[in-house]
């Protein structure tokens, strides 16, 4: 059956929908409204180049700004300066999507390029051609080095006054960070499914989700993790072992809360670099505008801010799995251990779990905290979004196993409580005990964990997968 291709405008393009064309491979092509801005842009800054200096088109760039020059070279000579990157080349997932970031963005119509250049971008995307490009040369600046090695693939559609323009966008590193963002919003929908689990086998008391709480402090994140449990929780024939919980149940909603606003903060600014006119110099009408637009901050910190958030949910699960393991808490055996005395359990998991929030913590540190000062001087600070973007996907992978550390620890300690599935209902959380007991060996004898662990962790990306909601993409 024929499909016919999905048009790239330049606008209304968010995150969940260039992750899916990405994925997808769908055909694309420049819409004749992106194709009239392109040609009218190219048109304007031609002019304008004739009366004024415009950045990178008549002069050098970084510290040589201040040096003019007509030779018909300094495009390509430009393009091979600046394709020297590291050797590490970049997933091709990662490739395909930042070249559809890229011909979206130039689809707006501020770069000045014809729509030739947006066209053999698409012709690379629709032949699946997809060049090799690297790492190193991104500072979150521009992606500098991998977006030049795009331009030599381009080859001749690519002439002397179209280089700079083609490497002023964060579009790889955008494409990381849809990636990150859709990781995120997909892993935070199933944290309260895996703590209503240790909730049901710690006997928590849900007053703390009372709709009259999170009204007495309406914080936007807190109160969707809140009304999520009361979904999750709401009637759960269980007598609450405790007048007042450890804080890994109590505070749940307040320190899940804060990394639901950040998605949505990552989310947002996304969207908005994602159909941006993020160039320099920037055409706007019949005017040349030297800008800082390529400064990828907001983006920078929105990721900084999202794993700040994320450790500290990644903390209180092992509050929880700490809990768990605990006699004082759950009145079952030490480390959930069964048969011969002196059994350790899951008294390893605990070490694994700190493992793995070691990992979540370091990668929690802020790459804004970098500094740089390039070109002489020219060029003296520069956001670090590339990085934090690769921090981000690390920190997602290390939480994601301190997940599945506490969904076989919580499902561990219901089997030994004897509780079924039936013994939750009407609460909701009922058939996800049900698809975990079903998943998750049924084994109590002291063995390796090792393979529960990997059930989990694929558990929790099928749970993910069976979310409609993301959160950060809903009101």
């Amino acid at each position: 059956m024929h499909v016919e291709p999905v048009e790239i405008s330049g606008v209304g393009l968010t995150p969940l929908e260039a992750v899916a064309l990405g994925q997808r491979r769908t055909a694309v092509r420049l819409s004749d409204e992106a194709r009239k801005r392109m040609s009218e842009s190219a048109a304007a800054v031609a002019e304008a180049a004739r009366h004024r200096p415009v950045y990178g088109r008549t002069t050098g760039v970084g510290a040589n700004r201040d040096v003019l020059t007509s030779d018909p070279e300094h495009g390509a000579r430009l393009l091979g300066s600046h394709s020297t990157t590291g050797t590490t080349s970049y997933p091709k997932d990662v490739v395909r999507l930042g070249l559809l970031i890229r011909v979206n963005q130039l689809a707006s119509g501020g770069s000045g390029l014809q729509p030739e250049v947006a066209d053999a971008i698409v012709t690379l995307l629709n032949d699946d051609e997809l060049p090799d490009l690297h790492r190193g040369g991104a500072i979150g600046t521009g992606d500098l080095g991998p977006l030049a090695e795009l331009g030599l693939a381009l080859g001749d559609v690519v002439d002397g006054t179209s280089a700079l323009p083609l490497l002023s966008s964060n579009a790889i590193t955008l494409a990381e960070c849809c990636l990150a963002y859709i990781e995120a919003a997909t892993l935070i929908n199933v944290v309260p499914l895996v703590g209503a689990l240790s909730h049901v086998a710690l006997r928590g008391n849900a007053e703390v989700y009372d709709v009259r709480v999170h009204e007495a402090r309406p914080q936007p994140g807190q109160v969707r993790a809140a009304r999520r449990m009361r979904g999750l929780l709401d009637s759960l024939p269980i007598v609450p072992a405790r007048v007042q919980d450890p804080f890994g149940l109590r505070a749940f909603a307040q320190v899940l809360g804060p990394a639901v606003d950040h998605v949505d903060v990552l989310g947002n600014s996304l969207r908005i670099d994602l159909n941006a006119s993020a160039e320099n110099p920037l055409v706007a009408g019949d005017t040349v505008l030297h800008n800082g637009n390529w400064h990828a901050m907001p983006i920078a910190l929105a990721l900084d801010s999202l794993r700040l958030s994320l450790h500290s949910v990644a903390t209180l699960s092992t509050s929880r799995v700490a809990n768990l393991v605990d006699p004082e808490f759950t009145g079952l055996s030490r480390f959930l251990a069964s048969g011969a005395e002196a059994s350790s359990g899951v008294m390893m998991i605990e070490y694994v779990a700190h493992d793995a929030l070691a990992s979540v913590r370091s990668s929690a540190q802020p790459a804004t905290l970098g500094t740089a000062t390039l070109s002489r001087g020219a060029e003296h600070h520069a956001s670090f979004a590339p990085q934090a973007a690769v921090l981000t996907a690390q920190l997602l992978d290390a939480l994601r196993e301190v997940l599945a550390c506490e969904l076989v620890t919580a499902v561990r300690a219901i089997r030994l409580a004897g509780l079924e599935p039936e013994d939750l209902a009407p609460a909701a959380v009922g058939p996800w005990l049900a698809d975990a007991l079903a998943a998750l060996p049924g084994d109590l004898a002291d063995r390796s964990l090792r393979e529960d662990l990997e059930i989990a962790r694929g558990l929790l990306t099928q749970w993910g997968d069976r979310q409609v909601e993301h959160p950060a993409e809903s009101g």
